[in-house]
């Protein structure tokens, strides 16, 4: 120890009662009365453990009931998160808080020596004056946090007022517990209560992605888009070509286009990235992959491309820029090329894309474990996920990232197309080839500006497989010189 005394404060409990009211959620709150601390200010249901025998969630339970009078089941207490709190008196304590939806009775004033009003409230139409400790714990709670700390100054208010807020939310190492409370509020009223969150979020992507695991079975994947257009794109997608595809996509649920937020139900199989398969097993997973590609390019009939609609060359200076000091010589040369070669080359019709198409995208069932090396392609099932870049485009936009699956392995190229039902266009291989270039060094810019060694380590390898592909130039037919 390096203090004189042993740190020791209390733990209070605080319960986050949760009703749907005639307009959106509402919170309980009561007013203090008489002389207590606050005295004439709004606070949660609260109070302390009231010794070493009594463990929070009994306290929480306990508490209700001698200050609202009612119910509740250890079963409906779920842990919402963690507030460390000193008064401007400066005092400690620590806080646990707990959302609970589900009680027995009706919230009533059982304490009126102490308490002289009970309400409920909307969390955005809060009563005044608030004690700011309360507060705290409900701003974190409404951003889905798990823990803040809320330590006051000596002359701050009690109540909360915007000019002292103290309030420092922690980051998790695991990420929030669950979604904010506005997307838990949507689930829930499009699927029933949820027993239990799990963030499977990858760290990559800005959107955010959930387990949800109904109380009565069942288990659903609810994810938050990082944009307005993310959302847009996966919402269209789900609702028009995934639709097709029945069990080899999510079907949506429900959708929030101010929460930005889509339910999409739980699809069988586990992502392919990463995956050590037979090679019988991989040319069965691939020539399914094909005839997935083929449903989603053939939803809705092709279209003429719209003019000005050729690859992202304009962002090409942009991204050779930030990638310079990653490539190889002859590499930012390979490249220009391309792209000069691409203002020539016949426009391709467009066809409803995915926009993401790559194994861990991919999902596959039975697991590899399962499958010996003679797997019959009938046995193998694919889906496809993560709809947040789909939109319409030239078919080979979907072959981009797909493409560095198969590479150094022919066979599965050749499963590929005959589970696609064709062969690439020369046209068709010249704009893959360009489109890939450009992927990659967009990849290795983003990955040297973001510390991520993966996505440089990939567009190298591409562009080194490329050049070696490509070694002639493209005329403008798409044609090999």
């Amino acid at each position: 120890m390096s203090g004189l005394q042993r740190h020791r404060e209390p733990i209070d409990v605080h319960l986050i009662l949760l009703r749907e009211g005639p307009i959106g959620p509402e919170v309980l709150l009561s007013r203090r009365a008489g002389d207590v601390y606050a005295s004439g200010m709004w606070h949660f249901v609260s109070g302390h453990l009231d010794g070493p025998h009594e463990d929070v969630v009994s306290a929480l339970i306990r508490e209700a009931h001698e200050e609202a009078g009612i119910i509740i089941d250890a079963s409906a207490v779920r842990f919402a998160l963690t507030v460390h709190h000193r008064g401007p008196g400066g005092r400690t304590r620590t806080g646990m808080f707990f959302e609970v939806t589900a009680w027995e009775g009706t919230p009533s004033i059982q304490e009126p020596d102490v308490c002289d009003a009970m309400a409920w409230f909307a969390p955005d139409a809060l009563p005044e004056p608030l004690v700011a400790y309360c507060r705290a714990g409900l701003d974190t709670y409404r951003a889905g946090e798990a823990m803040a700390i809320h330590f006051q100054e000596p002359g701050d208010p009690i109540a909360y007022d915007p000019a002292f807020d103290r309030r420092r939310p922690l980051p998790s190492a695991i990420g929030p517990v669950g979604p904010a409370p506005a997307v838990r509020e949507f689930t829930e009223r499009a699927i029933g209560r949820v027993s239990t969150w799990t963030n499977v979020s990858w760290a990559r992507e800005g959107s955010r992605v959930w387990q949800a695991h109904g109380v009565e079975d069942g288990t659903w994947f609810v994810k938050i888009h990082q944009n307005d257009r993310f959302h847009q794109r996966e919402v269209r997608g789900l609702r028009t070509w995934a639709r097709k595809l029945g069990a080899a996509a999510p079907r949506l649920v429900a959708a929030d286009e101010t929460l930005r937020a889509v339910v999409l139900t739980a699809v069988p199989g586990r992502p392919l990235h990463g995956a050590v398969l037979a090679p019988g097993r991989e040319r069965a997973v691939f020539y399914q992959i094909g005839v997935l590609a083929r449903g989603i390019h053939q939803a809705s009939p092709p279209r003429p491309a719209p003019a000005g609609s050729g690859p992202a060359v304009a962002k090409a200076d942009r991204h050779l820029a930030g990638a310079r000091s990653h490539l190889l010589p002859g590499d930012e040369e390979f490249v220009r090329e391309l792209v000069r070669q691409a203002e020539d080359l016949p426009p391709l019709e467009w066809v409803e894309t995915h926009g993401d198409f790559q194994l861990r995208n991919i999902l596959s069932t039975p697991d590899a474990a399962d499958e010996t090396d003679e797997t019959d392609d009938r046995d193998v099932f694919v889906a496809v996920i993560d709809l947040e870049r789909s939109e319409p485009g030239p078919a080979v936009r979907d072959l981009v990232r797909l493409s560095d699956a198969w590479a150094g392995r022919p066979d599965l190229f050749e499963a590929f197309l005959a589970g696609y039902g064709r062969s690439l266009t020369a046209a068709e291989e010249a704009r893959l080839a360009i489109e890939a270039a450009l992927d990659s060094v967009s990849g290795i810019a983003y990955g040297a500006a973001h510390g991520d060694p993966e996505l440089v380590e990939r567009g190298r390898r591409t562009l080194t497989r490329l050049r070696a592909e490509h070694r002639a130039a493209l005329s403008p037919t798409g044609d090999a010189t």
